[in-house]
């Protein structure tokens, strides 16, 4: 397994990350060496002793700089959205890639799609709603080559890391795997769900994996006091994210606890996806006081028995009745679990849980709909969702991510393709089809007016005002953009 660039740099990576070489900490831990790591650090350590020693200036010698995917990519207003979203495709498709020593790069044996922006590399969760648009396109091919790049992630490295980067072999993202296999099986039928069998066992494995002490919280799963175990987000290290490495260090300081501690819950935060968000802060206007993995999101867990469905259906295909029996009782028990700690029926809406805490927290996010999307609610639960979105997330653009302005970009004012289409989709499920339409009109109107501005898909909008841009956040507004091109595409072909 390759190391991550702190490991391989060591005291040139600290050096380049604390120093500021580049506007983004992400950008050096993706450079690509032109000369053996060993060789680099050579050189770095006789070059630096000496006086007038230029850091810039070494790095630019000895490594190649990345460039985002889409800088040379002219686009043209004239083209319809659509049209733009099928010409992109070849501009964000990546082929095979070529092991290169010292790279942080995972190199994966089939082509893929990229999100663009500052992201030139296969995305976990992104990926499943890239390929709605892939799959409103005819481009099976592409979906089926990416499921088989994530198979070959689990079997390599355990687990689907958070994206095929070295520096993130600690996490993973949303639990999107299974929905992705169900997605190429509509298309190419049930044997799919055979033929990835194994991996989606893995996947599930690794996200119920607990450790030998007797705590309620071990690692990704939690232990509720009725038996059930809930799943959190985690990460296997407590040190800097590499690619964030100076704000880490810097955030850390602010932080009331042992620094081991902050980097936990950050870099489980990065895991979630929602990196980053006042749902998981004590305190919603500051990010040291993050706090993760104390907190039991309802989105995650409806994942998870998302994955538990599918298995008990795999198995089923497979003649092992005793497994199908299995997980069918496993989501059986996760369902009863997300009622009864999600669930509010006060207000209506369901709510992430604090597990130290002991009750459900108070954040208002549009994570509380995915029940309706995997089909958990009732149809009385389900209209109250429905009431509660439209009163306190339905805005003019779509929906909002939060009803909180932080600062932060998975907050207010933003929104986010995922999370229209898991709405769109949820909504429909139970017929709500007035809110659903609404939330599919608002959103693409937003894209294609921001299109025909500026001739770019963008990473995430202001759905508050349609005439400001989307910020916040860790690095600037990246265009490109696999996701929302996917949804966009999505919701055009297919949106009732």
């Amino acid at each position: 397994m390759q190391n991550a660039p702190d490991v391989i740099y060591g005291p040139l990576f600290e050096a380049v990350q604390m120093q500021e070489i580049f506007p983004d900490s992400k950008t050096f831990v993706d450079c690509i060496p032109k000369k053996d790591p060993e060789n680099i650090l050579e050189a770095y350590q006789l070059e630096s002793s000496r006086e007038g020693f230029d850091l810039k200036r070494f790095v630019n010698e000895y490594f190649e700089i990345p460039s985002p995917p889409t800088s040379g990519f002219k686009s043209d207003t004239n083209r319809p959205i659509i049209h733009h979203i099928k010409i992109l495709w070849d501009v964000l498709k990546r082929e095979k890639d070529e092991h290169i020593p010292g790279s942080s790069l995972l190199p994966l044996p089939y082509p893929y799609i990229v999100p663009g922006g500052r992201f030139n590399e296969i995305y976990y969760w992104d990926s499943f709603f890239t390929m709605q648009g892939l799959k409103a396109d005819g481009k099976t091919d592409v979906i089926e080559n990416m499921v088989k790049n994530f198979a070959y992630l689990i079997e390599t490295v355990g687990f689907i890391p958070n994206g095929n980067r070295t520096y993130f072999l600690g996490r993973s993202q949303p639990p999107f795997f299974a929905e992705m296999v169900k997605l190429l099986a509509e298309l190419k039928g049930k044997q799919i769900l055979l033929d990835y069998l194994p991996s989606l066992k893995k996947e599930y494995d690794f996200w119920m994996r607990r450790s030998d002490g007797g705590e309620k919280a071990q690692l990704r799963t939690f232990e509720t006091e009725s038996g059930s175990i809930l799943n959190r987000y985690w990460d296997h290290f407590e040190t800097p994210r590499q690619e964030s490495y100076k704000e880490d260090v810097h955030d850390a300081k602010s932080y009331q606890g042992n620094k081991e501690e902050f980097y936990r819950h950050i870099r489980a935060g990065a895991e979630s996806g929602w990196d980053f968000s006042s749902r998981w802060f004590k305190n919603p206007d500051k990010i040291s006081s993050i706090e993760t993995t104390s907190i039991l999101p309802v989105d995650l867990n409806c994942l998870l028995y998302g994955l538990e469905q599918t298995l008990e259906l795999a198995y089923d295909l497979d003649g092992n009745l005793e497994q199908s029996k299995a997980f069918r009782d496993k989501a059986k028990h996760r369902a009863a679990a997300i009622y009864a700690n999600f669930w509010d029926e006060a207000q209506g809406f369901y709510f992430d849980y604090h597990l130290k805490n002991n009750n459900r927290t108070d954040a208002i996010t549009a994570a509380g709909i995915f029940p309706l999307y995997f089909k958990l609610a009732t149809p009385e639960q389900a209209k109250k969702v429905a009431t509660f979105t439209a009163k306190h997330l339905l805005k003019e653009g779509g929906l909002v991510t939060t009803t909180i302005q932080s600062g932060q970009q998975w907050d207010a004012p933003n929104g986010w393709a995922p999370l229209q289409f898991i709405a769109y989709v949820g909504f429909k499920n139970y017929g709500l089809d007035e809110l659903a339409d609404q939330i599919k009109t608002r959103w693409t109107d937003l894209c294609t007016k921001v299109y025909q501005n500026t001739g770019k898909m963008m990473e995430k909008y202001n759905v508050e005002d349609m005439n400001l841009d989307a910020g916040g956040g860790e690095y600037p507004v990246q265009d490109g953009f696999g996701w929302s091109n996917g949804v966009v595409s999505w919701l055009l072909a297919f949106g009732g």
